[in-house]
């Protein structure tokens, strides 16, 4: 088994602008996979017969999908291990069919201090045009002693 290391950014090294990305691009078997562990089986995502009857014209992944790769930043690059989310909130601004890059990349907006949370800049794009955007409270922890 491979470990892999990567930074944990503790509550004390977050600086205001500091950024991290993830990019994944969506197959289908990440949209059945995704239907299959949350129930969400809406045809939008899973018959192509009846998405190509919708405004999209053919299958989409689910929103949520999209908005997981932003936990992904958070989880494993910027804080990094350890981070709790307090909130987030999103904003779909387009649909991510199978074969899309998506890029989901943070941004540190404003931090708290006193109680070790950090307000992120959250956005998804494919192709360059934002799918997703929205922001985030998380609690990050602290150095330890």
């Amino acid at each position: 088994m491979t470990v892999l290391t990567r930074n944990t950014y503790y509550f004390e090294d977050l600086q205001l602008g500091m950024e991290a990305t993830f990019a994944k691009t969506v197959t289908e078997a990440d949209i059945n996979g995704f239907a299959e562990v949350t129930g969400d089986k809406n045809p939008v995502h899973l018959d192509e017969a009846f998405a190509a009857k919708t405004m999209f014209k053919t299958r989409i992944a689910h929103g949520m999908l999209t908005a997981s790769y932003i936990s992904a930043v958070f989880g494993m690059e910027l804080p990094g291990p350890g981070v709790i989310y307090i909130s987030q909130t999103l904003n779909f601004r387009g649909p991510v069919k199978i074969g899309d890059k998506v890029i989901a990349k943070v941004k540190v907006a404003e931090l708290f201090p006193a109680k070790r949370r950090a307000r992120f800049d959250c956005v998804c794009t494919v192709d360059g045009k934002p799918v997703l955007e929205g922001e985030a409270i998380l609690m990050v922890p602290p150095r330890p002693a």
